[in-house]
């Protein structure tokens, strides 16, 4: 499969499920630790949203608001608290979050790196924001690290990260394909073209021994 059409196809699982279908799942399921992102959306409000870091105490600093402790929340519940406390500057707040983690994408990607990824997004939509995989990459080589011990190994891509408990830090890893599939296109030729080879011997060793006249053969001398 061509690389450019991959790449679009991983895209898919890289768009986050609509907030409809993130639903309560997501809301109880996930929160954010230190090291984490959070991107806050305030409709009509460019200047007050935007991605912030959550520090090392857990805690992110946000445009009018100041500091704000934002660890081990349920997610609506969180935006329930931003909501009130925002209301006391603005009029009818309408305020949309998203967690990100801060993930490393690494071996064989176009742009190994760090990531920002939503949680409700798969492997394959992680390994899509790197650049998707190089010509070698085999996406069936996934594996998942954190503090240098494998979480998952040969993880399938469709896999979602929140499903993973997928943290900041944590290091997704595509592997190599095996020397056969890499060379598979020259071992074929390679094949192809000694076996014209023998054929073309073959057939001209064939016609060789049947041109030969036994008419033009010496013969013994008799009388002797």
């Amino acid at each position: 499969m061509p690389r450019v059409v991959l790449v679009l196809l991983l895209s898919v699982f890289a768009l986050p499920l609509p907030a409809r279908a993130q639903g309560v799942a997501m809301s109880d399921s996930v929160t954010l630790r230190p090291g984490d992102v959070i991107r806050v959306a305030i409709w009509r409000e460019e200047d007050l949203s935007g991605d912030f870091p959550v520090n090392e105490r857990g805690v992110v600093v946000l445009p009018l608001l100041g500091e704000q402790n934002v660890t081990g929340t349920p997610l609506e519940r969180l935006r329930e608290v931003l909501i009130e406390r925002y209301r006391a500057q603005l009029r009818n707040p309408s305020i949309q979050i998203t967690p990100l983690r801060r993930v490393m994408v690494l071996g064989e990607v176009a742009k190994p790196g760090l990531q920002e990824v939503d949680p409700t997004i798969t492997l394959a939509g992680a390994i899509a924001l790197a650049g998707g995989p190089t010509s070698n990459g085999d996406m069936r080589r996934i594996r998942v690290v954190r503090n240098g011990a494998v979480l998952r190994e040969r993880a399938a891509m469709e896999t979602q990260l929140s499903s993973m408990d997928i943290r900041s830090g944590d290091q997704i890893f595509v592997g190599r394909r095996g020397w056969v599939e890499r060379n598979s296109a020259v071992l074929v030729s390679s094949a192809i073209s000694a076996t014209l080879f023998l054929a073309t011997l073959f057939i001209s060793r064939s016609g060789d021994s049947g041109d030969s006249d036994p008419e033009h053969e010496p013969k013994s001398p008799t009388g002797l």
